[in-house]
């Protein structure tokens, strides 16, 4: 087994996570596995409880494990199937180390830091390892933070059992351009470096974030200054187009052919054809198509980060451009639908919290009356209940019990088995299901298929009281999940496309394979626009 660490320095969000996900992307095209894995510093158990302004989106996997947006990169950018061994944070190392002391595993000895702190970090670099050829691990956070030391630590002994062959280090740094200078400035990522060998870690290649191209003089300088060879100082350049183009810019940067040197693997033949031809249906699409995104979270835009990948996705299997207006349902609350206007289609996509769940009502309806293709996902399926129940169905106080607790009419119920959790963190509905598609559904149409697995993460859903008055009314229940019976896709076939679900298909969707759902709505926005 192999494994790679990527580490990053000077300032956060560098795109670690979009490096580790390109790297998986091109070890894949030289016909190697690989499994990628984050470890996070901070000391929630896992990202479930954060708030979407504090982390960004909250992405699911199959197993039902809340982890990191990052791992979303990865599972986009590779083939790899991946599970809460493969999300680690300080909050669950810590846990664990814990409970074991409680239980009397350590014999009575005195717990610290090194060597069980240590030992439980580097049981899960092992863990998370599954049948691969190599591991690639993230460790979030900056170098010099407080909370990241038992994680570097860890490496440091990680690389002395496993064997120096056998692992490699990479460190992502910021090189930045002083416009009033006209300077590129080294310092900062040799500062970083220092720090990083200070805890015994000697980083065999350097990535380099810069906004412009890196001189051969730089690169000898950055050489120079933090130990590493010339040929593995990358430059990673702000991309132009897409974060698509990744793998291929360091592909051109040699990365790949480094990584194999280093770790002692044969270098193959590397088959870039899929991502070439990704890249050419972004670079040249036939026509763009507008598509209002009615959020809630929307001062953050990794807050519907896997929502927006999966419409450009829609866009590749299109050959179209799609262009996401982002539109605060408080907006619209406020000032009326006249923003919607103008869009070849209305996304609403999921969330929790009564705070402007009138606007995403609001859309709903605007695309109902106006026929434009609607897509609603989670609570986005949700509000579209709502609007249809109050206004076709005539149920004019119909509402969720999640926003209104005295309404007599809650077409929207909490799950049964959720009424007596009293624990936040891990316990909605999470994970993959299975949903039987009904025969005559659009749904049943576009996947192609009578059973589809997606994954959830929700606790309220479609109350089954008002099954038989919303169906009398022209809705179509075009799914329900095969052991319990939940309602997880409704439609309305008087309109040309909408399409609303419990699930979460962007967490499924990548660019060599686009959603089904994702890639019609935005097939039938590109058809609606005549282009």
């Amino acid at each position: 087994m192999k494994y790679v660490f990527i580490t990053g320095g000077v300032v956060s969000s560098l795109g670690k996570g979009l490096t580790a996900g390109a790297l998986g992307a091109l070890l894949e095209a030289h016909g190697y596995g690989v499994i990628l894995q984050k470890f996070d510093p901070y000391l929630n158990v896992d990202p479930g409880t954060m708030s979407p302004f504090q982390h960004g989106e909250v992405y699911v996997l199959d197993d039902g494990a809340e982890t990191d947006l990052d791992l979303g990169h990865y599972e986009r950018f590779t083939h790899s199937k991946l599970s809460r061994n493969n999300s680690i944070s300080s909050g669950k190392i810590y846990s664990s180390v814990i409970r074991k002391e409680r239980r009397g595993d350590y014999l009575g000895k005195t717990v610290q830091v090194i060597p069980h702190v240590t030992d439980e970090i580097k049981a899960c670099f092992r863990a998370g390892a599954g049948n691969c050829d190599v591991v690639i691990t993230e460790i979030g956070g900056t170098v010099g933070d407080i909370e990241s030391l038992p994680f570097l630590e860890s490496m440091r002994q990680f690389a002395l059992e496993e064997g120096k062959e056998n692992v490699l280090f990479i460190h992502m740094t910021l090189v930045p351009y002083l416009h009033a200078a006209g300077e590129v400035k080294s310092k900062p990522s040799q500062q970083s470096v220092a720090k990083l060998r200070e805890i015994g870690v000697q980083p065999d290649v350097l990535v380099c974030r810069t906004e412009v191209h890196l001189s051969r003089e730089i690169r000898q300088k950055l050489s120079m200054f933090c130990n590493v060879e010339e040929k593995s100082v990358i430059e990673e350049k702000d991309l132009e187009l897409s974060i698509y183009e990744l793998p291929g810019a360091l592909h051109g940067e040699g990365l790949d052919d480094i990584v194999l040197s280093k770790l002692h693997l044969r270098n193959t033949p590397c088959d870039m054809s899929i991502w070439e031809n990704i890249i050419d249906r972004l670079k040249n699409p036939e026509c763009a198509v507008k598509i209002g995104l009615i959020g809630k979270y929307n001062d953050l835009r990794d807050a519907y980060k896997s929502v927006n990948e999966a419409l450009t996705h829609g866009g590749i299997a299109n050959n179209c451009t799609v262009e996401v207006v982002s539109i605060d349902s408080e907006d619209i609350e406020k000032n009326g639908v006249s923003c919607l206007e103008n869009l070849n289609g209305i996304l609403v996509p999921g969330g929790f919290g009564n705070r402007g769940i009138e606007g995403k009502i609001l859309a709903a309806k605007f695309a109902r009356e106006n026929d434009v293709p609607y897509f609603g996902i989670c609570l986005g399926m949700q509000t579209a209940l709502i609007e249809f129940a109050r206004n076709v169905a005539k149920i004019p106080d119909a509402n969720s019990e999640e926003f209104c607790a005295d309404s007599g009419s809650h077409v929207v119920c909490m799950i049964n088995s959720q009424k007596t959790i009293a624990e936040k963190g891990g316990t909605m509905r999470l994970g993959a299901y299975d949903c039987l598609l009904s025969k005559n559904s659009l749904a049943r149409k576009v996947y192609g298929s009578e059973i589809v697995r997606e994954r959830h993460r929700h606790r309220y859903e479609f109350n089954p009281k008002f099954d038989a008055m919303l169906v009398d009314s022209g809705l179509v229940i075009a799914g329900k999940n095969t052991d319990t019976g939940l309602v997880e896709i409704i439609e309305n076939p008087n309109l040309t496309w909408f399409v609303a679900v419990q699930f979460h298909p962007e967490f499924l969707s990548k660019p060599m394979k686009p959603h089904p759902l994702f890639a019609d709505f935005i097939k039938i926005a590109k058809k609606t626009k005549n282009c």
